[in-house]
Order: C-alpha cells, then structure tokens, then sequence
C-alpha cells in the first residue's frame, strides 16, 4: 500500500481501493477490510460504502458485496434494484440479489495491490 493511501482517512482508504476494482468485477467488505489491515472493520468498510454518494471522484460502491457475492448494500442506493442494474450493465449477472459467479468474478485487492 502506498503513503499516499497510508496518510488518508478510513473511509479515503476504503474509496481509494473500491475505485480499482475493475469493470465487471465485485470484491467483498471483509477483502477490502483485510487489505487495510483492519480485518475485523467490514462493517465500517460498509458504512464508509453507505457514506460515499457524491463524493468525487465517484467510487462504484456497487461492486461491494458480502462475503457470499450477496448485494447487501443494495437499499442504500437510489431504487430498489439500482445497484443489480449498475452491476449488470458491466456484465455481471445477479440472481435472488446474489451474484452468479461469485468467486470467479471476486477481486481480492490483497492479491492484485501491492
């Protein structure tokens, strides 16, 4: 992990790493979590997911699943089924709220940062 991201706050951190995922891929709060170094913070990766409507530059929060590929985040964006059609226009298919495919497209950021 860089200075940079080490002399930001939390939830910059937590933006900093969800605006790498690529298009057509999904990682999970408790990889992004880890990769922080704060392993047992998902939920604050979560509420930092929540917060981050309208901060600039934009971070693609709908790429951030639990651990099982399910979209719980999804009643925090605008409209019921916003973020499975924010995930589906880049190719991701979601099923019953769950992405199909999980661990195929899961992009684990302790893998490719480094």
């Amino acid at each position: 992990m860089s200075t940079r991201v080490n002399e930001l706050s939390f939830f910059e951190q937590v933006y900093e790493v969800v605006r790498l995922i690529p298009h057509g891929r999904v990682s999970s709060y408790g990889a992004i979590a880890r990769y922080l170094g704060t392993g047992g913070s998902s939920r604050m990766v979560g509420w930092a997911m929540n917060a981050c409507h309208g901060v600039l530059p934009p971070v693609p929060a709908h790429r951030v699943v639990n651990r099982l590929g399910i979209l719980s985040g999804k009643a925090h964006f605008p409209g019921p089924d916003k973020m499975q059609q924010r995930l589906e226009a880049e190719g991701v298919l979601v099923k019953d709220d769950k992405v199909v495919d999980f661990h195929r497209l899961f992009w684990d950021p302790a893998e490719h940062l480094l």
